[in-house]
């Protein structure tokens, strides 16, 4: 798996980097990937944070994760609450 591309939705959680472990995992709409220098396998990410309750842009955010530990969404909506927790249990 590469890079998500601009427009993409993505789960962000202990395995794209221990800044977003437990309660701190977050759902990110990729506005852009920077270009700034990175570790091999990891990628600045630009976007905003995406509240699951209501689908509304909360912050805007420059993240560096580790692509690896990436979950993209199929879909350009936020899965269930219950689907996250289970795509975190499966390693999905």
């Amino acid at each position: 798996m590469g890079a998500p591309k601009p427009a993409e939705l993505v789960y962000l959680d202990g395995r794209a980097s221990v800044q977003f472990r437990g309660d701190r995992a977050l759902w990110l709409r990729v506005t852009a990937i920077g270009d700034w220098p990175a570790y091999d396998g990891w990628v600045w990410l630009i976007g905003y944070v995406i509240n699951p309750t209501d689908g509304q842009a909360s912050a805007k955010r420059e993240v560096l994760a580790k692509i690896a530990g990436l979950q993209i969404s199929p879909s350009s909506s936020i899965p269930s609450p219950a689907l996250a927790r289970t795509a975190r249990r499966r390693g999905v």
